[in-house]
This record gives structure tokens, C-alpha cells and sequence, in this order.
């Protein structure tokens, strides 16, 4: 394993403490540990919905010219779609 040095603020510092102390986590190395496994699922996370967002984005330009359209035709064509209340 390499050793880094971090500088956290007093408030983290005692978060990470405070853990180790309550035996959430056995190390403080465990703690940070835990935190960047977080990170990168985060991360990954971002990257996913961004490429989905790229995606949709092409789909819609692939679609076709833009076209205007006013929103009581919108709610007009929207309200025809739904199902029939029994």
C-alpha cells in the first residue's frame, strides 16, 4: 500500500475519530478507504447519467428539424394519449 498525507478540516478529523472510536471502522485508513470507494461510485455514477444525457441528446438531434409548438396543442395532444377513465 503507499502512504499519502491528507490534511483534513478539524470537524472531518473528528468524523474520522469518532468512527474508529465507535467501531464502525477498525483504522482510520478504513474510513478514508471507505470514503473514496463512495467517490468513485459516485463518479461513476455521473459519468453513466452523463453519457445518457449525451445519448438523448443525440437521439434528438437525429430526429429531425426542431419544430415549434404551443403548449395548448402539447397538452391537447398529451390529454389524447391517455387511456379512457372507466
Amino acid at each position: 500500500m503507499r502512504t499519502l498525507t491528507v490534511s483534513l478540516s478539524r470537524r472531518q478529523a473528528g468524523k474520522v475519530e469518532e468512527a474508529v472510536e465507535s467501531g464502525a471502522y477498525a483504522s482510520t485508513s478504513d474510513v478514508v478507504r471507505d470514503a473514496l470507494r463512495l467517490w468513485e461510485q459516485r463518479e461513476e455514477s455521473r459519468a453513466m447519467e452523463l453519457a445518457r444525457l449525451k445519448h438523448a441528446y443525440d437521439d434528438g438531434k437525429a430526429s429531425g428539424p426542431p419544430r415549434a409548438v404551443d403548449t395548448e396543442s402539447l397538452l391537447a395532444d398529451f390529454k389524447g394519449k391517455l387511456p379512457a377513465r372507466g
